[in-house]
């Protein structure tokens, strides 16, 4: 199968080879640029691009250009999917950046803030010898969630969010250790280094020290009702 291309040139031509009325109005002929995304299924190539956003005080208004096409009845379209489809085979197994943490990074404990469930608030509290409202009240910034799943998230040691993280232990990059990682929150336990892009990469990989001491709430000496707090 031979497809012409339709252009303003040849619009009147084919409508009389085919009987299909063309209007050149509804001929978009602006370049295809700033390609977005591309989409190839087992019939068609979606092509987006050309993506605008205009701002508003209360909302984003995003438009964009997409272009559809039957490649499957383009022979050289089809060879050109089957090369891209051979260079996936051929980087298949590829390893990704940053497939472990070097030894005492913790980059991810600072500027994040990992979020707490209460299960993850109780673990914590159990694991240090505390109540559950303690923890809360000295570790965790409460915002209770509209579920009622998330209470809150953990505490930097100022308030500062990119600041490091009050239970992260060690003096400096490559000694960091999590002082209570038997009890970690899950957003920290479910986080993955494959291609976290914040990894001190002036540390060693192969390096390794001995982890310190866990750690250990500040005990209070106050007076209630005759009792510690």
């Amino acid at each position: 199968m031979v497809m012409e291309t339709i252009d303003l040139i040849n619009l009147r031509d084919y409508t009389r080879e085919t009987g299909q009325a063309t209007h050149p109005e509804l001929l978009d002929s602006r370049p295809l640029e700033h390609v977005n995304k591309i989409e190839i299924d087992e019939e068609h190539i979606t092509i987006e691009f050309d993506e605008k956003t205009t701002r508003y005080y209360n909302l984003n208004e995003i438009t964009k250009r997409e272009w559809v096409y039957k490649y499957n009845d383009d022979p050289a379209f089809v060879a050109a999917v089957g090369r891209v489809i051979d260079l996936a085979r051929k980087h298949l197994k590829d390893l990704p950046d940053n497939v472990a943490c070097p030894p005492g990074c913790a980059e991810c404990c600072s500027g994040y803030e990992p979020f707490v469930s209460k299960a993850d608030v109780q673990r914590i509290a159990d694991h240090l010898g505390m109540t559950y409202a303690q923890v809360m009240r000295e570790y965790v910034v409460e915002r209770p969630s509209a579920d009622g799943y998330t209470v809150g998230w953990l505490r930097k040691v100022s308030d500062d969010v990119a600041d490091r993280c009050v239970f992260l232990m060690g003096p400096r990059s490559g000694r960091h250790y999590c002082g209570i990682y038997p009890a970690r929150p899950g957003d920290c336990r479910e986080f993955s280094p494959i291609g976290c892009e914040d990894v001190d990469s002036s540390l060693p990989r192969r390096s390794t020290f001995k982890i310190g001491a866990a750690f250990q709430p500040k005990r209070r000496n106050r007076a209630r009702n005759g009792r510690r707090a």
